[in-house]
Parts: C-alpha cells; structure tokens; sequence
C-alpha cells in the first residue's frame, strides 16, 4: 500500500518549496509485485506488469480536502490481520521532495500518478517470507482517502 500522489499541472523544474502547487489530489495505489516471476526474470517488469496489478483508488481526494496529508495512517490488512502499518510521516522522502526530484529529469503532466513508497511489512521481507495465497482477502488502506480491497486469484 503506498500513498499516491496525482499532478494537476504540468511540472518541470519545480522546487520543494513550489512542488504541492502541481498536486492535484491522493489517492491509494497498491504497488503489487509478482516475486517468482520477479526472481526468476531477474529484473521488475513482468513482476509487476500483470493484467489488475496496481490497482489505484478509489476515490481522489483534492488539496482543499485533506490538509493533513503529512499525518495518514497507512496500513495493509491480510485476512484481517494488520501486515503493514505506517504513516506519511515516517517517509523516507517528503511528497515536495519527491515531486522536485522527479520533475528535475521528467516533465509531469496532469493525471502522472506517483507512487510514494511502501511502508515496512511486505510478505517477500517477512522470515519466513509471506506469499498471497488464492482466496486470501487483502485490505489495503489510507486514513481519509479509503480503502481498496481484493480477493487473490
């Protein structure tokens, strides 16, 4: 589960201190990674390019609705039980930061979604490590942005 960013306006060179006037809004993006595929290939793109993998959603809540977006419990839920629990605030970079840093190589433009990062507790970094299993219910959530949900197949 990651906190996802949307841009509003095109963005290019913008500095930290200008970057959350190019957001349009958040939302949930769940960064799904398909690991056998991951190590065997030996690098990320079928893992992570499955037909319903990163699911975005499932609402955009805009700027003047969510003034606390530094402070969002973060959090998975497998089967009903907690598997990632974080906050916006522990992230490694701050979304200016991060928007400033991308838009300094890459022209965002309106819709470009970012995703953020994940907070500790995915399955592949559990010992022992933790696979999705058909029928498993997974839960992933935002505090004031929702929650996705998704039944493995």
């Amino acid at each position: 589960v990651e906190l996802a960013v949307v841009i509003g306006k095109k963005a290019k060179n913008v500095t930290v201190n200008e970057a959350m006037n190019y957001v349009a809004g958040f939302t949930i993006l769940n960064d799904v990674s398909e690991r056998i595929a991951q190590r065997s290939d030996g690098q990320w793109f079928r893992a992570k390019s499955v037909d319903t993998f990163c699911p975005i959603g499932p609402f955009l809540v805009t700027m003047d609705e969510l003034s606390d977006w530094k402070n969002l419990r973060v959090y998975s839920k497998l089967n009903g039980n907690i598997l990632q629990d974080g906050n916006t605030s522990d992230m490694m970079m701050t979304v200016p930061e991060i928007i400033a840093y991308i838009s300094k190589t890459i022209t965002l433009l309106p819709g470009t979604v970012i995703a953020t990062g994940t907070p500790a507790g995915i399955g592949s970094a559990r010992e022992p490590q933790l696979v999705l299993q058909s029928g498993d219910k997974l839960e992933t959530c935002i505090d004031k942005l929702g929650q996705q949900t998704a039944t493995i197949r």
